[in-house]
C-alpha cells in the first residue's frame, strides 16, 4: 500500500503541481486548501506524512501543526514564502520536522520527504552491540526508559510522545553518553539528506526535546549544552 500524504496548500496551482509530483513519488495524496479542513482530515484518518503551507488565512499553518501534535507524531514538512529565521523557529517550535522555503523545486520536497521516512523507518546510527535498551534517569518514582529497537520513550512506564526527529536526536546521544556531539554532526545523523538551512534548527529541537525527558526543562540535567562545541546526554 502507498504511504498517505496530506498535502495542504490554498494555492491551486501549486497544490496540482506538488500532487503530480508527489504521485509520480508513489504518494496517495489527499488535499486540504485550508487548516480547518487539515485538521477534520487528520482527526478523521491520519496520513503518513503531512505537507503543509504555512500561510493559510484563518487558520495558519502554525495552529495545524500544534493541533496534529497534541495527538500524533508523524512527520511534518512546512513549506513557506517566508525565508525569515524566527519564521522558520516557530514552525519547528510549533512541532514540525522541517521547513522548506518557497520558490523551491519539487526534487528538494520528495528528497526531503524520502529522508523523513528513512527517519522513521530506520533505527539509529549506533553500533549492534551497544543494549537496545538504555535507563536514561533512574528517578525512582519515574525511571526514563530508551527503547532503541521498539522506537519509543517510557518514563514510569507511560510512554512519552516524541516525534520522529526528536527521538532520533535523542538515539544519537544515547549511542554515546557522555560524548558532544556538534551541531554538525547532529544534522548529519539526523538529517540524513543533508539540511541547508541554518544549524539552529537542531537548537530548536532539542529545546522540544528537553521539555519532554528533563524532569525541569528549565535546569537541563539530561541533554545538556556545552557552550561552543554542542550537547552531550549524561545519564541520571
Amino acid at each position: 500500500m502507498p504511504p498517505r500524504l496530506l498535502l495542504v496548500e490554498d494555492d491551486d496551482h501549486i497544490r496540482t503541481a506538488l500532487r503530480w509530483a508527489l504521485e509520480d513519488e508513489g504518494y496517495a495524496v489527499d488535499e486540504a486548501v485550508d487548516g480547518e479542513q487539515a485538521c477534520a482530515s487528520v482527526d478523521r484518518d491520519p496520513p503518513d506524512v503531512i505537507v503543509l503551507d504555512l500561510m493559510l488565512g484563518r487558520m495558519d499553518g502554525y495552529s495545524v501543526v500544534r493541533h496534529v501534535r497534541r495527538a500524533h507524531d508523524l512527520p511534518i514538512i512546512v513549506v513557506s514564502a517566508r525565508a525569515d529565521t524566527h519564521d522558520i523557529v516557530a514552525a519547528l517550535e510549533a512541532g514540525a520536522d522541517d521547513y522548506v522555503t518557497k520558490p523551491f523545486a519539487v526534487k528538494e520536497i520528495t528528497a526531503r520527504l524520502r529522508a523523513l521516512r528513512r527517519r522513521a523507518g530506520a533505527g539509529p546510527a549506533v553500533d549492534t552491540d551497544r543494549p537496545r535498551e538504555l535507563v536514561l534517569d533512574r528517578d525512582p518514582s519515574a525511571p526514563l526508559l530508551l527503547r532503541v529497537a521498539g522506537g519509543t520513550v517510557e518514563r514510569g512506564g507511560e510512554r512519552v510522545p516524541l516525534t520522529v526527529t526528536e527521538f532520533r536526536l535523542l538515539c544519537e546521544l544515547a549511542a554515546d553518553p557522555g560524548r558532544v556531539l556538534s551541531r554538525q554532526e547532529l544534522l548529519e545523523r539526523v538529517w540524513q539528506h543533508g539540511f541547508f538551512g541554518d544549524e539552529r534548527i537542531v537548537d530548536v529541537h532539542i529545546r522540544r526535546l528537553r521539555t519532554k525527558v528533563e524532569r525541569d526543562p528549565g535546569t537541563p540535567r539530561l541533554v545538556v549544552t556545552v557552550r561552543g562545541l554542542g550537547y552531550r546526554l549524561d545519564l541520571q
